[in-house]
């Protein structure tokens, strides 16, 4: 289903309280506050809320992007990237009394080692362990552009220790655009962006968006491990997306997704899609099920009247 109407790009849904909190990266309704933030006792009924973020130093950028929000040591921890258009962006974090905010920046830099560093994804482990999943750039690989990698995460303000690949683009499908100007170079540029995990049946599930967000061909796919750090399978290269444009159930390049398990115990999947005039990208979800056998949507009442789609992927397949 179609959360809102509301412009709410790379749609973040935190339930809390017997409701949700819909995070996004455009849109504040508060001049001196950065990111959508909405509230919904059902998922189906939204209210704007004065914006998430109180705006940081000017210096370090002007495009704010993908916020998601966690809870720990009896706090809410917003990670977010910050930079100025398509470069320079780096992950931040920022804390809040209260899971709608306002929160504060503050003043640490996630990935200073990182050349572009986008779309953190906070996920704490069954044993505790918080890790950090993000996109980052890298060069020196046949399918040069935005790759997935992840780090361990202590006390919610440091990456540490080394920073692990997760997924490297493999497939076609994955192309930002040929002959792109990137780093003074010139690169057929591939994106892997927006991952999110969860632990299901003893195994880690990513979901991912890959290709241009501007374009009807962006899709989600997904992998799977057996550890928080890898290694990951995948049979993305094979075609086997998740989601994918499906104009009959209204979905024009679906993507940047988050999951979530609703309050009737549901895991969720969270993504944008265009608007049939393609102007403004709004947020759908659609059930889930982490299988033995993959993930499967589930559409019912309070999704897309897509039919279910089963995707396949044997444990010892991989790349």
């Amino acid at each position: 289903m179609k959360l809102t109407d509301a412009y709410v790009a790379d749609p973040f849904v935190l339930p809390h309280d017997g409701g949700y909190y819909l995070f996004g990266t455009t849109g504040s309704t508060s001049p001196d506050r950065q990111f959508a933030v909405l509230h919904s006792p059902d998922l189906l009924t939204w209210t704007s809320l004065p914006g998430a973020l109180h705006r940081p130093d000017p210096a370090l950028g002007d495009e704010f992007w993908a916020p998601e929000v966690v809870r720990a040591n009896g706090r809410w921890w917003m990670y977010y990237s910050v930079g100025h258009g398509d470069t320079g962006h780096h992950i931040r974090v920022a804390l809040a009394d209260h899971p709608a905010g306002p929160y504060d920046d503050l003043g640490i830099v996630l990935t200073p080692d990182e050349r572009f560093a986008i779309d953190p994804h906070p996920f704490q482990d069954t044993d505790g362990t918080w890790y950090l999943y993000f996109a980052r750039d890298v060069l020196d690989h046949e399918r040069a552009g935005t790759h997935l990698a992840v780090a361990p995460l202590h006390e919610m303000t440091r990456l540490d220790g080394p920073t692990t690949t997760v997924l490297a683009p493999s497939a076609d499908w994955q192309v930002y655009a040929r002959d792109r100007h990137m780093y003074g170079n010139v690169y057929d540029w591939h994106t892997l962006e927006g991952p999110a995990v969860l632990k299901r049946h003893g195994r880690y599930w990513l979901t991912f968006s890959g290709g241009a967000w501007t374009g009807p061909d962006y899709q989600v796919s997904w992998a799977v491990a057996d550890d928080p750090l890898g290694p990951w399978q995948t049979d993305s290269a094979a075609g086997h997306q998740l989601l994918a444009t499906d104009v009959p159930s209204g979905l024009i390049g679906p993507g940047h997704n988050s999951l979530c398990t609703d309050l009737e115990g549901r895991d969720v999947i969270v993504f944008h899609s265009w608007d049939s005039a393609h102007t403004r990208r709004q947020p759908h979800a659609i059930s889930i099920d982490f299988t033995n056998q993959g993930p499967q949507l589930r559409p019912d009442s309070r999704a897309s009247t897509t039919e279910p789609r089963q995707h396949t992927l044997s444990k010892g397949a991989g790349r």
